[in-house]
């Protein structure tokens, strides 16, 4: 029998006692986060955390099957909390560095990859910036923000991809990376605990995506993509007037949700490991015919002495 091991460490301070633990992960999501619970009382002792831990200590949590732990997130404490006998810690990965107040400013016709520049070296001048979005605002008004503030709001609008990775703010849109060289194997005979996977053809994927820009002046413009009739999907991005950009977004956004596969999500265990922007292998011996290789869009990890499991929710078939 296995046992759950775990390595977990913020500050100076190494976690000895732990109840549970979640971890988040998504490519729709600005920052992946760990959410760490811990019983306020060990041994008949009170846990004296809070002392010992300040926001924006760095975190690094590694868990895994007896000697065999992964590193599974890095980060900071972004918050700390006690209630009904147990604390809880909150920790964001490296995009927790962009919560720095920025300059008020107003940009004109600047591109997504020249806003974030600029935002980037304000938050810290060694920051450099790896963007292959192309996507232009007339105009881009900064005002009473964080960092982390304009880099979500660019992320909703354009639904990239954004993370830091060794002070580099990557901006790629969805599917334009893959994490993993060679797919991960999923094998429901294997290693998929459960599913709720469903299967469907593009035909049976009928939508409809409006883009709607909405210019300095307030006037709007709008483009779309897909078939009348179909699920509606409504966009909204302020500060552009460029029909191309727009048109580029309806389609990115129809291209993500039509495609013939499955849609859904599985669950299985620690291993093997498996994060967001990895593709994976689905396969099931009763249906041969539906092998596929899927995008992974998020993943949920739970940890605890009891047990480990991973929520997979995949995007659209990729091979």
């Amino acid at each position: 029998m296995f046992t759950m091991e775990y390595d977990i460490r913020i500050g100076d301070y190494r976690i000895g006692a732990l109840d549970s633990l979640t971890i988040k992960k998504s490519v729709e999501s600005l920052a992946d986060t760990a959410v760490i619970v811990m019983p306020a009382m060990y041994i008949n002792q009170t846990l004296d955390v809070e002392s010992r831990l300040k926001e924006g200590n760095e975190a690094e949590i590694a868990i895994g099957y007896g000697n065999d732990l992964v590193t599974e997130f890095k980060g900071y404490l972004k918050d700390i909390s006690t209630d009904d006998n147990k604390i809880t810690l909150e920790l964001e990965d490296d995009i927790y560095l962009f919560r720095k107040e920025v300059s008020d400013k107003e940009y004109k016709n600047i591109t997504v990859k020249g806003l974030l520049s600029a935002i980037a070296k304000e938050t810290d001048s060694t920051f450099t910036i790896e963007c292959d979005y192309d996507f232009t605002y007339d105009k881009y008004v900064v005002k009473d923000a964080t960092g982390y503030d304009v880099l979500k709001k660019v992320q909703d609008e354009t639904k990239a991809n954004i993370y830091l990775k060794d002070s580099v703010l990557h901006v790629h849109p969805q599917y334009s990376e893959i994490a993993n060289d060679e797919a991960v194997v999923y094998d429901f005979s294997v290693n998929v605990e459960k599913s709720d996977l469903k299967w469907k053809s593009a035909d049976e994927r009928k939508y409809f995506i409006e883009v709607e820009g909405v210019k300095p002046d307030g006037s709007r413009i709008t483009a779309t993509a897909g078939k009348q009739g179909g699920d509606k999907r409504s966009i909204k991005v302020y500060g552009v007037s460029d029909v191309e950009s727009l048109k580029k977004r309806a389609q990115e956004e129809l291209s993500l949700v039509v495609y013939t596969g499955f849609e859904g999500s599985i669950t299985g265990w620690l291993v093997p490991f498996c994060e967001p922007a990895y593709k994976i292998k689905i396969t099931d011996k009763d249906y041969p015919d539906k092998t596929g290789v899927y995008y992974v869009v998020s993943t949920e990890t739970k940890f605890s002495r009891q047990g480990g499991e991973r929520h997979i929710t995949i995007g659209k078939k990729i091979g």
